[in-house]
C-alpha cells in the first residue's frame, strides 16, 4: 500500500511538471540548409489564404471567356448557355444561384465538381442569356447566415452582376384573346 502511494505520488507530481511546463515547440525558428548556413525553414506552401471565384462562360464562337467579379461596373459578355464559376478553395455550405433582372432564379441544370484545390461549379441554360439584360451571380449560405471555406473560415456573399451584350429584347406582346360572342 505505502509503494502503491509514493509511485501514485510520484506519477502526479511528474503529470503536474508536465502540466506546467508544457511542450517544447517542436518546430525551430531557425534551420541548418546547404552548407551549414543557418536560416529560417521555408513554410510549406498552404494555398491559398482566402477565397477568389473566376467566372468563365462558352462563348459564341466556343472560346472560354472570363468574367471579373465583384466589379463596380457590369461588364459585357456574348450571349451564353453555359457559365463556369471556379473557386480556389473548396466550400461548405454554399448556394449558387443566377439572378435575372427582376431577382428572380434562372432554370439552369447545375453540376459541381469539388477538389482540394477548390471548387468548379457549371451552370447550364435550357436557353441563351437575353442580350441586353443584366444577370447576378450569387453564391450565398445554404443554411443559416454564412458558408465557410475547407478551412473553416466564414466567406462573404457573392453577387456579382454582368450585361449580356446587345440591345435589349422586346418581350413576346401575349397571343390575342378570341372576341367573345354577344348574347342575343
Amino acid at each position: 500500500m505505502r509503494l502503491f502511494r509514493r509511485t501514485g505520488l510520484a506519477v502526479l507530481c511528474g503529470l503536474t511538471a508536465a502540466l506546467l511546463t508544457g511542450c517544447p515547440d517542436k518546430t525551430p525558428d531557425t534551420a541548418v540548409v546547404d552548407g551549414g548556413v543557418t536560416g529560417t525553414p521555408a513554410a510549406p506552401d498552404a494555398g491559398p489564404d482566402t477565397v477568389v471565384f473566376q467566372l468563365q462562360y462558352q462563348a459564341p464562337d466556343a472560346g472560354l471567356a472570363l468574367i471579373p467579379l465583384a466589379l463596380e461596373e457590369k461588364p459585357l459578355i456574348e450571349p451564353t448557355s453555359d457559365l463556369e464559376l471556379r473557386s480556389t478553395l473548396p466550400l461548405k455550405n454554399y448556394r449558387v444561384r443566377l439572378m435575372d433582372e427582376a431577382d428572380r432564379a434562372m432554370v439552369s441544370d447545375d453540376s459541381v465538381t469539388e477538389a482540394d484545390d477548390g471548387l468548379v461549379y457549371r451552370i447550364h441554360l435550357p436557353q441563351p442569356l437575353k442580350t441586353g439584360f443584366s444577370y447576378t451571380l450569387v453564391v450565398d449560405a445554404q443554411s443559416g447566415t454564412a458558408f465557410q471555406d475547407a478551412r473553416g473560415r466564414d466567406v462573404e456573399d457573392l453577387r456579382a452582376a454582368f450585361q449580356v451584350a446587345g440591345d435589349k429584347e422586346k418581350p413576346k406582346p401575349p397571343p390575342a384573346k378570341p372576341a367573345k360572342k354577344k348574347r342575343k
